[in-house]
């Protein structure tokens, strides 16, 4: 997997803990940095964990479903991007919490993160390197998070479900590509 790749996973993969991320935003007074700070540790940190978790199952199948891995990854990450669409188009409004206490943050970021988990046993299966594909990933939603908690102090939520539909929808683009290289290349 290219770096460009990797950077586009990690950017559709970035867009609920950004999404979230604005929504704390709006709930801050004003920008500081600290608080965004603490908002891309949490949101970066998950994102950067549950590949390497979901990588460490995958590597335990991986001999048992070499022959359909491309269909598995296909699969997780259409599912996962369809599912971000379907929430970006949910027109439900949602409340935002100011809170950035441990338990606060810590359910936020395993809930932002669980779809990492599966992108991670995704890569087992295409054998990509770990420490390179969770470094791009942790950093990219690190900065994406601190970006939206200034954009949610800044603009709003106006941003939050064209984040949330762009993100499925490059998740989706890309499971159809692995298919289409497993497939035909």
């Amino acid at each position: 997997m290219s770096i460009l790749e990797l950077f586009v996973i990690s950017v559709g993969l970035s867009m609920d803990a950004f999404a979230v991320s604005i929504c704390k935003g709006l709930s801050f007074r004003e920008m500081r940095l600290r608080n965004a700070g603490i908002v891309g540790l949490y949101f970066g940190g998950f994102q950067a964990l549950m590949p390497a978790i979901g990588y460490y199952l995958g590597t335990w199948f991986q001999d048992a479903i070499a022959a359909y891995d491309h269909w598995i990854a296909f699969l997780l990450l259409g599912i996962i991007g369809i599912n971000m669409i379907r929430e970006a188009l949910n027109t439900e409004e949602e409340s935002c919490d100011a809170s950035i206490h441990m338990k606060d943050m810590l359910l936020l970021a395993i809930a932002t993160s669980i779809d990492a988990l599966a992108v991670g046993v995704t890569f087992a299966f295409l054998q990509v390197r770990l420490l390179p594909a969770i470094s791009v990933i942790g950093a990219t939603t690190f900065v994406l998070s601190i970006l939206g908690v200034k954009t949610g102090v800044v603009f709003g939520c106006r941003y939050k479900s064209r984040a949330e539909l762009a993100g499925g929808c490059i998740l989706v683009f890309m499971g159809i590509k692995i298919l289409i290289e497993h497939l035909f290349f």
